[in-house]
């Protein structure tokens, strides 16, 4: 049995990266005061739900001016893609998330926010943290594991 070599690994994952099979996570937010969600790319398909400014979705797919979202719990939707932006936010998971001077446990809390506040996504520290502002202006840093979006 022959095994592959390194440089064939390396020509199997460039080839991946160029077909789109090994992307990163992009996230978009709605714009717009409200939003509606359907079933299907059109306004005739059915209504599922209304959601609020900031709402953040993982997009999977666009399509004529529409784009195919997925939330939090995995359901998927479609929006219409001019009530989206590319501005991120995060929505507070927890009854009361912590927002930290630094990012680590130990750093002074500079604020809370109850569950589903939105917090615009600043930066990753690429250590389980992330930078965010809140819409007052304070600015500090939250666990990825306490917000959805980011």
């Amino acid at each position: 049995m022959n095994l592959p070599t390194v440089s064939s690994l390396l020509v199997l994952f460039a080839f991946l990266l160029g077909t789109g099979a090994v992307h990163a996570v992009e996230y978009v937010s709605v714009s717009e005061s409200s939003a509606i969600l359907y079933d299907a790319p059109s306004t005739k398909a059915k209504k599922l739900f209304v959601v609020n400014r900031y709402m953040p979705f993982e997009q999977i797919v666009t399509l004529d001016g529409w784009v195919k979202v997925r939330d939090r719990s995995g359901g998927l939707y479609w929006v219409e893609q001019h009530a989206l932006s590319n501005k991120r936010y995060v929505f507070a998971l927890l009854p009361m998330v912590d927002i930290r001077a630094e990012p680590d446990l130990a750093a002074t809390r500079l604020f809370q926010v109850r569950q589903q506040i939105a917090l615009e996504y600043l930066e990753s520290t690429g250590t389980g943290w992330i930078k965010v502002r809140h819409q007052d202006g304070d600015v500090g840093y939250v666990r990825t594991t306490e917000v959805w979006g980011g």
